[in-house]
């Protein structure tokens, strides 16, 4: 991974771009979470149905608070004690999520990453970014950015060549409200 790469991958995601990135277990393509053309894209791209929600990655928990109901303190307790890390949790989304990003029960996805180059480009971007896994719907996610150019790159703006971690499945997902894990690693 070169720095640059990372650098030119925030510069594309500001203009509306998607790219695609190394993440704890596989690729992941990714966007501004506040640019609609853009989620709605990755959404063709994957052939995903839009009332599954999408999973939003951060740097820091604060880069995602404007996009969650903390009305609720306590339920944030256990997914702050797993973060950084593979750990997704499901929490209560406020409006700014927008129907995109929104799943039917009004709650969003999101992750504070600790893979180094995620981590470095929700740095670099100064906000969340759609996290989803680079395949389509259904199918098994990319773990190598040679498998994410022959099977989508010419349907993404930019790819971010690098390692994933050591996960060998994608995260876990666990939905704080309810406390039922919906996805093991």
């Amino acid at each position: 991974m070169r720095i640059s790469d990372v650098v030119i991958a925030a510069e594309i995601i500001a203009r509306g771009g998607v790219v695609a990135y190394p993440t704890e277990a596989c690729f992941g393509i990714g966007c501004d979470p506040t640019q609609h053309a853009a989620v709605a894209r990755i959404l063709s791209i994957k052939n995903r149905p839009s009332s599954m929600g999408m999973i939003l990655i951060a740097d820091r928990f604060e880069r995602l608070t404007p996009y969650l109901d903390t009305s609720e303190p306590s339920i944030f307790q256990e997914p702050l004690a797993t973060w950084p890390g593979p750990h997704t949790w499901v929490l209560p989304a406020n409006r700014k999520g927008g129907r995109l990003l929104v799943a039917k029960d009004n709650s969003i996805a999101v992750r504070i990453t600790d893979h180094p180059i995620a981590t470095m480009l929700c740095r670099l971007c100064r906000h969340p970014i759609v996290s989803t896994s680079a395949n389509r719907h259904g199918t098994p996610p990319a773990r190598k950015s040679e498998q994410v150019a022959s099977r989508m790159g010419k349907q993404l703006d930019y790819i971010v060549r690098g390692p994933v971690g050591g996960l060998k499945n994608p995260t876990r997902i666990k939905n704080a409200i309810t406390g039922q894990l919906l996805r093991s690693s």
